[in-house]
């Protein structure tokens, strides 16, 4: 048995922007970074195949900017803090995910709100 559900059209303008929104609020609270970076699967793998394609679109980019990003810190970033050593290294490293991370996701967050986000039916299996 079925039963239909609402997702309204704020929770999908929601839904679209929070991965790009929990990115900046990582990238610019340090420690949340790696909590992020475990949380954020989570998010991904719940709104990428969301029933609105638009939603799944918009998590599927932050997700592959993100982790295309922390994967290339992953190579590139202890190279980096060695040559630059210590706390300039370190903030080096932090600009660079600051630089290329917090300006696509706040576009994204403002090509979101600017959508016109509709209201949509779901058909949820019931287990009896």
């Amino acid at each position: 048995m079925k039963i239909k559900k609402a997702i309204t059209a704020e929770q999908c303008r929601l839904a679209a922007q929070l991965f790009n929104l929990a990115t900046i609020l990582a990238v610019l609270v340090p420690i949340l970074l790696m909590l992020w970076v475990g949380a954020s699967m989570f998010v991904y793998a719940q709104n990428a195949h969301h029933p609105d394609e638009r939603v799944a679109r918009y998590t599927r980019r932050a997700g592959f900017r993100f982790y295309g990003v922390a994967g290339a810190m992953v190579i590139f970033g202890q190279p980096i803090v060695n040559w630059l050593g210590g706390l300039y290294g370190v903030l080096a490293v932090w600009a660079i995910l600051a630089l290329t991370l917090i300006p696509p996701a706040v576009l994204d967050i403002l090509k979101a709100r600017r959508e016109d986000w509709r209201d949509i039916i779901v058909e949820v299996p019931v287990n009896e």
